[in-house]
């Protein structure tokens, strides 16, 4: 049975439910795991990106590098989990990892996953604004990653999911960038050349830029740092981290200490 966030479907703030993108990937979500399918690019895109999240909380909460298990200890929300392709990763590493996707679709592929993986993540089909309502504990670490262009008011989406963040915690925000240089790779070239994505997984125009990411975390109280870029080298068919935000960008925020 999928676990249901209280009030989240019922919550009058509703900034992270669009319909028409929730519907979208549902649609979709039976194919989360299929390293060869819809989802192919993410599955490129992971490699980097882990590797981020986990160097990042190891410097954030000095921890000593190549330990077995860096998170253990720490509570983890992945918002927008989608199928758990990071939420599983970082159940691996030993957070206790919160899995949140407002796609009941989703959800049930992520708790199937898990359990024939036999990992115990907490999945809920809901939003941030239900764990708001809901009275939820802060996390020591808040992943929201290629999710903000998807919700409906990304700047109040932003603030809510920061306000997660218990202080002393950290916020990861995976996006891309409103440019036209996204706009020729991220969802002409990836979409309807490439055909990496299906047509009309991205709305260019819901595309956040670095510095509107910054300006709702800082509204927040977090202290987002600079970008960091994550561009695609195509000889080595690899993802790279790189100074280059134009089209795929994560930005790290702390929360300070109370």
């Amino acid at each position: 049975m999928v676990k249901t966030i209280e009030g989240s479907r019922a919550a009058p703030r509703t900034p992270s439910i669009d319909a028409d993108e929730v519907a979208k990937f549902s649609a979709m979500a039976a194919d989360w795991w299929n390293p060869t399918g819809k989802f192919k690019p993410l599955h490129r895109f992971n490699p980097v990106r882990l590797k981020f999240i986990r160097e990042t909380a190891e410097r954030h909460f000095d921890i000593a590098a190549g330990a077995v298990k860096p998170l253990d200890g720490l509570r983890l929300l992945d918002i927008g989990c989608g199928g758990g392709l990071v939420s599983e990763p970082m159940c691996r590493l030993g957070a206790s990892v919160t899995g949140v996707d407002a796609s009941e679709a989703n959800i049930k592929t992520a708790l199937t996953h898990a359990s024939e993986q036999g990992l115990d993540i907490d999945y809920r089909a809901g939003t941030a604004e239900g764990l708001i309502d809901a009275g939820e504990a802060p996390f020591d670490i808040v992943l929201n990653l290629e999710v903000v262009e998807h919700v409906a008011d990304a700047h109040q989406f932003l603030k809510d999911t920061a306000s997660l963040v218990r202080p002393g915690g950290l916020m990861i925000v995976a996006s891309l960038n409103r440019t036209a240089k996204a706009l020729a790779t991220a969802v002409i070239g990836a979409e309807y050349v490439l055909g990496w994505l299906p047509r009309g997984t991205h709305d260019w125009s819901k595309f956040v830029t670095p510095n509107e990411v910054r300006t709702a975390l800082l509204a927040a109280g977090m202290t987002p740092e600079p970008a960091t870029g994550v561009v695609f080298k195509p000889l080595s068919g690899a993802w790279i981290l790189s100074d280059d935000t134009a089209v795929n960008f994560m930005v790290v925020a702390r929360r300070p200490e109370a």
